[in-house]
């Protein structure tokens, strides 16, 4: 049923886009109540309004944190105008009714950002905005409810279709995105409080994020997909090519997990399936780009290129002799920009990730969620100890530390060969710790890598000595692993007899 407009409410902290509105609300001759800083805005642009103290004969009090809580607002707003007994109880108040309301939150999220003054913060948490907005959502029957921006252009064409008047319809779906905003609004002062309290796992969570793009489909072409921020901030920004798709986005952010983990302006990662397919630090960026490509040509091919440093002309022109999908980098110099944008499908990313150090993984298991702190830990020589009788020069352990710290980030059971901080061989995903030994090997020996400072890291302890056997008769130096198993002695054995370093990490990381 088509509910005519004749009393609007406005209340809004973004004040950018309301001169939109106010023009088609004086054109259909419908009255405005404001308070505040809306009121002088809509007053300074030359419109009618009257104020809500004047309009509820009872001032705002406490510094502005009562202005709309009272009952002639909502009363006007939750009132069922087709109810005998609420029209009746209106009339002997007096109370009128009022029939769209537009609000914006106070700018809560933005606060957080920008003060550590925890007062400033709490000032910014929004009472009478959202009250007003869940009553007017509630009674979308009656009245129009409006939260966004970008929901006054619908809002207009609606009252003018309508002659002032809006449908149920287009109610019921403001009413749907006003309880996702409120829903929204609290999530975020839940996540500010349990952080400020240091509750990482509370008895009752909310997930939020903000709708970036719908995905053409999800992991296959049969499923839906979208993706979602969770912190409001566009961290991607693409230069060029097509939108990004479900799997490149899943590629992208494993693969800013593992370029967090290494040194600035240094690090260049090859990913393909959520695994990386090579890995390389080399202060000369080409040659960082090159020894990653070059652990695995095959897999490479098509994959998705996260590098930490600004691209320059030539590792632009060597990345455009390959097929890859997306290029993610902290910037591109213009040249280099301009070389890479010859590819048109070439997906061009520049990264402006805030990393958290304190997030908190999610994942869903059918209708339950498991949650975790991130493995971020830096790893560094307290992390690990030598337990054969040859010891690591310092070179030997940095590139064992290297490996190691990769193979956290390899699907498990997971085995990675590097050389000079640079992978030659990575086994990931089997079953078998045996099995992804034999893959990197495999792919050591197909690529033809020196192995003259070959060595090993294992994302867990060897069970049995079968796999560093098979790891050093494949040239590897000296092996990484943490501790932990019943024939570690037999595996410490082994290495001393065979003249191999044997490294211990006091943490295990798998990466499931």
């Amino acid at each position: 049923m088509n509910r005519k407009i004749k009393r609007a409410l406005i209340s809004v902290s973004d004040k950018t886009q309301l001169i939109k509105i106010l023009p088609t609300l004086k054109k259909l001759k419908i009255e405005i109540l404001s308070s505040g800083g809306t009121y002088k805005y809509i007053k300074r642009c030359g419109f009618q309004c009257i104020e809500v103290s004047d309009f509820t004969n009872s001032k705002e009090i406490l510094d502005g944190r009562v202005k709309t809580l009272h009952p002639k607002i909502h009363s006007g707003i939750l009132f069922k105008r087709d109810n005998k007994k609420h029209l009746n109880q209106m009339k002997v108040r007096k109370f009128k009714n009022i029939d769209l309301v537009i609000v914006n939150f106070y700018p809560f999220e933005k606060a957080v950002l920008e003060n550590k003054n925890e007062n400033k913060i709490i000032e910014n948490i929004d009472i009478g905005g959202p009250a007003l907005v869940r009553s007017a959502a509630k009674n979308f029957g009656d009245v129009v409810v409006i939260t966004s921006n970008c929901q006054f252009e619908n809002l207009i064409h609606e009252m003018n279709i309508n002659k002032g008047a809006t449908s149920l319809k287009f109610r019921k779906k403001l009413s749907q995105e006003a309880f996702n905003e409120t829903a929204y609004y609290e999530s975020n002062i839940s996540k500010y409080f349990n952080k400020i309290v240091d509750n990482k796992f509370p008895k009752k969570i909310t997930i939020n994020g903000t709708l970036v793009s719908k995905l053409r489909y999800g992991e296959n072409p049969h499923q839906l997909g979208a993706f979602y921020s969770r912190d409001n901030f566009n961290e991607l920004e693409k230069l060029n090519g097509k939108k990004l798709s479900y799997n490149n986005y899943n590629d992208i952010y494993y693969g800013l997990d593992i370029i967090n983990s290494l040194p600035k302006d240094i690090g260049t990662i090859i990913i393909k399936h959520a695994n990386p397919s090579g890995v390389s630090i080399n202060k000369k960026q080409l040659l960082s780009f090159k020894q990653a490509f070059n652990c695995d040509p095959i897999s490479a091919f098509g994959g998705v290129i996260i590098c930490n440093y600004k691209i320059n002309c030539e590792t632009a022109k060597e990345i455009n002799k390959k097929f890859f999908e997306v290029i993610v980098a902290k910037d591109f110099n213009h040249k280099a920009l301009s070389i890479l944008k010859k590819k048109k499908n070439l997906r061009i990313i520049r990264n402006n990730q805030k990393y958290d150090t304190n997030e908190i993984i999610v994942n869903s298991l059918s209708k339950n969620l498991i949650l975790q702190n991130s493995d971020n830990e830096n790893l560094n020589k307290k992390n690990f100890k030598v337990v054969s009788k040859k010891k690591p020069n310092k070179k030997m352990l940095h590139d064992l530390i290297f490996a190691f710290n990769i193979c956290r980030f390899v699907k498990s059971n997971a085995i990675v060969l590097t050389n000079d901080c640079s992978t030659v061989g990575i086994g990931s995903g089997q079953p078998s710790r045996l099995d992804s030994c034999e893959i990197a090997v495999d792919k050591f020996r197909k690529f033809n890598h020196k192995s003259e400072n070959l060595v090993a890291a294992s994302d867990a302890f060897f069970p049995f000595v079968d796999g560093i056997e098979l790891l050093v008769q494949s040239g590897v130096k000296a092996i990484i692993q943490p501790y932990g198993s019943i024939r570690d002695k037999e595996v410490i054995k082994f290495a001393n007899n065979t003249n191999t370093v044997l490294v211990f990490s006091k943490t295990r990381h798998f990466r499931h």
